[in-house]
């Protein structure tokens, strides 16, 4: 199969991007500003659009200054709101963000050197990464005002391959010890979606030893995750619980599961 043009992929996630926050925007649409947000302890949907538009501010000008090396992160988390602060006026603050991340993807070569937090070295890496804070960050919007959340499938299946991708990585844990840990022989996950396209659902992480690896297939493994997609997803992110409830299935040694998940999601709590 033909690789889509780098081109195509930076328009691809900037669509995404903007659709994503046309949908954040549109879900807390006369909610209080004040409402607490259940995935992010002690923030209420004012610190919540603030966190999200300061991260495509941020990744923005790391894109668009054309970054060598780290760039503040200071709006990403000073999130405190403004006196006075209100939706109407925050959620114009972040679909103007959105647009002109949007626009400096379009108009940058897919191809020119910047300064990423994980391997990349492209603007496809900031795409790809404020996509999904996008996606799950609207998440948390759609639960604090009690509305419905959908995804598209092709998007979560992005998704659970940029996250379990990160979880291979040595930087996305809090120290070698923890990571250490996880290894043994024979020692894997497996993911399946249940609701996914033909052939896009399955992925199995290898956790026998250095470098941890994944790949999609089908396989035995240590500990076997099922689930509908957008759920997995949630569940990564730890906004769903490894329970039937959640309309998620754990098989095998749950502990494996528990901790790599832990160890794993560090670099989310960083």
């Amino acid at each position: 199969m033909t690789r889509p043009s780098p081109s195509a992929v930076h328009d691809r996630y900037a669509a995404r991007i903007l659709d994503q926050t046309a949908l954040l925007t549109s879900a807390v649409a006369g909610a209080d500003h004040a409402a607490p947000v259940p995935g992010c302890p002690g923030w209420t949907l004012a610190h919540l659009l603030r966190h999200v538009g300061g991260a495509h501010r941020w990744a923005e000008t790391i894109v668009r200054t054309r970054a060598t090396g780290p760039v503040s992160d200071d709006q990403v988390n000073d999130v405190t709101p403004d006196e006075g602060d209100d939706l109407a006026t925050l959620s114009q603050w972040l679909t103007e963000g959105a647009e002109l991340f949007a626009d400096t993807l379009r108009a940058t070569d897919p191809d020119v050197p910047v300064w990423t937090v994980a391997p990349g070295g492209t603007p496809e890496f900031w795409a790809r990464r404020m996509t999904f804070e996008t996606v799950v960050h609207r998440f948390d919007a759609t639960a604090a005002v009690g509305a419905k959340y959908t995804l598209d499938a092709e998007v979560a299946v992005d998704g659970l391959d940029e996250w379990i991708e990160f979880s291979t990585l040595p930087q996305a844990y809090e120290s070698a010890e923890v990571r250490r840990a996880l290894i043994g022989p024979g020692r894997g996950l497996h993911f399946h979606a249940t609701d996914a396209p033909e052939g896009t659902g399955e992925w199995l992480i290898d956790l026998t030893g250095e470098p941890f690896t994944w790949r999609h297939a089908h396989g035995k493994a240590t500990t076997a995750v099922r689930g509908p997609l957008t759920d997995l997803l949630l569940l990564l992110y730890q906004r769903r619980s490894p329970v039937a409830a959640d309309g998620i299935e754990v098989l095998g040694d749950e502990g494996l599961f528990a901790d790599w998940l832990t160890g794993a999601g560090h670099w989310l709590r960083k």
